[in-house]
């Protein structure tokens, strides 16, 4: 009996209209015929999952083959670009998990029902990708999917939670992605249900090896167009079965044109900042990678994706060719200042406090007790740009001090806080000191 699928949300990015049009009617295409297994009596599949252990207790940082090599992944690439980590210095600056995305695997399981490494794209294997990232001092991230097969048509691991995760953490497996793709659906059951069933089933199996890997749920992506309310119960789920999970549609892709890229940074921008109530500290919101590279993207661009995701304490996960970072891209990812907004311990993610058609600002509380504020102009023009320090959420004070986290320069306010002259697409990011 075959059983209709939902696809990946995005996973390529046509644009915006024609994804939108795509995601919002969630298109069933028939599952192949091997996804016989009825997720609503698959064996030991949980009513509840325990919540899964607090194991980010600041946003993850590191690095995802995705968004800049999708299936053109092999050892050499994945070890090339953990060496790049390292060698830039952004390694040190946290950014330690690199995570190999969709096509790692064969297309068949071994004779024991067992997930097995394409011997051509990786000939040592994945424990051995484990071994030479945790020499390198990093994590170790890999990416499986729920359904009956990955977004690319690889085995999924629904059917197969307890033996996949048990390999996983044979491997020495950090941080695990595990994705909604062919996900099949049966009478009597919503698709939230059967959503919620799987990824129970994985964060329950991933719990019961014993070794501490980081979840990465992607089920509210599938959501994001079945309504607010429906759309945001899964987050609050996905919350308790994971340490991040994945909003809604995927940031752009290599081959996207400059202006596509900048347009999805914005969409992933608009939809994550409305998120904001339904994250708490060690649980995260995700709305993507970080694009900043050799992407076609403008500095001001890049600048302003690294900024807004640092206020929306969004995970830093880089996906370019690290060996080939422009100055101007590694200075942006390395900011150690603006790292410190989105890593900050206090663990909350900023808040809209102004917004119009072509301008947001955003204020996020920081541990000392400082605010960062970020001044984000949207539009196609320079614009100056200001928020009042009540507004912001700043106490009564006689005068703030500011410091531009991207420039360096310092300044003070009496009251409101401004940034002038707002490049096209720019962000001003101060931190704000009452004195």
């Amino acid at each position: 009996m075959s059983h209709p699928s939902v696809p990946r949300i995005g996973r390529t990015f046509a644009g915006l209209t024609a994804v939108a049009a795509c995601s919002a009617g969630l298109l069933a295409a028939p599952a192949p015929a091997s996804a016989a297994p009825d997720p609503a009596r698959a064996p030991g599949a949980p009513r509840t999952a325990a919540r899964y252990p607090d194991l980010a207790p600041t946003p993850p940082m590191g690095w995802n083959n995705w968004s800049y090599y999708m299936c053109n992944i092999n050892e050499k690439v994945v070890l090339d670009n953990a060496r790049a980590l390292v060698r830039t210095g952004l390694a040190h600056s946290g950014y330690d998990t690199v995570t190999v995305d969709d096509c790692w695997m064969s297309r068949q399981r071994g004779p024991q029902g067992e997930l097995v490494p394409d011997r051509t794209k990786f000939p040592h294997g994945m424990a051995y990708i484990g071994q030479q990232l945790h020499r390198m001092g990093l994590k170790f991230g890999i990416y499986e999917d729920v359904g009956t097969l990955t977004c690319e048509k690889y085995p999924g691991s629904l059917g197969h939670f307890k033996q996949d995760a048990e390999l996983f953490a044979r491997w020495k497996v950090d941080y695990v992605k595990a994705d909604g793709c062919n996900v099949p659906t049966t009478p009597g059951r919503s698709k939230e249900e059967t959503y919620r069933g799987l990824y129970g089933q994985m964060s329950s199996a991933l719990r019961a090896t014993g070794r501490p890997m980081t979840f990465s749920v992607s089920a509210p992506a599938y959501f994001q167009f079945d309504g607010d309310s429906v759309w945001h119960r899964v987050i609050g789920w996905s919350a308790e079965l994971g340490n991040l999970w994945r909003g809604g549609r995927d940031v752009a892709l290599q081959q996207s044109t400059p202006a596509a890229k900048w347009k999805s940074i914005v969409y992933n921008f608009r939809y994550n900042a409305h998120l904001a109530d339904l994250q708490r500290p060690g649980r995260w919101n995700d709305p993507d990678f970080l694009l900043a590279g050799d992407s076609g993207l403008t500095r001001h661009e890049m600048q302003s994706q690294m900024s807004l995701w640092a206020m929306m304490a969004a995970p830093l996960i880089s996906s370019t060719d690290l060996g080939k970072l422009s100055p101007a891209a590694r200075e942006i990812l390395g900011n150690k200042e603006v790292i410190a907004v989105d890593q900050d311990s206090l663990g909350v993610q900023g808040h809209i406090v102004r917004q119009d058609a072509r301008s947001t600002v955003l204020a996020k509380p920081l541990r000392n007790g400082d605010r960062a504020i970020a001044l984000f102009n949207s539009g196609d023009s320079p614009r100056t740009l200001s928020v009042t320090a009540g507004a912001a959420g700043l106490p009564e004070a006689d005068s703030y001090r500011l410091r531009d986290l991207v420039t360096g320069h310092r300044g003070h306010s009496d009251g409101d806080i401004v940034a002038r002259d707002v490049p096209p697409h720019g962000t001003v990011l101060y931190r704000v000191t009452p004195s």
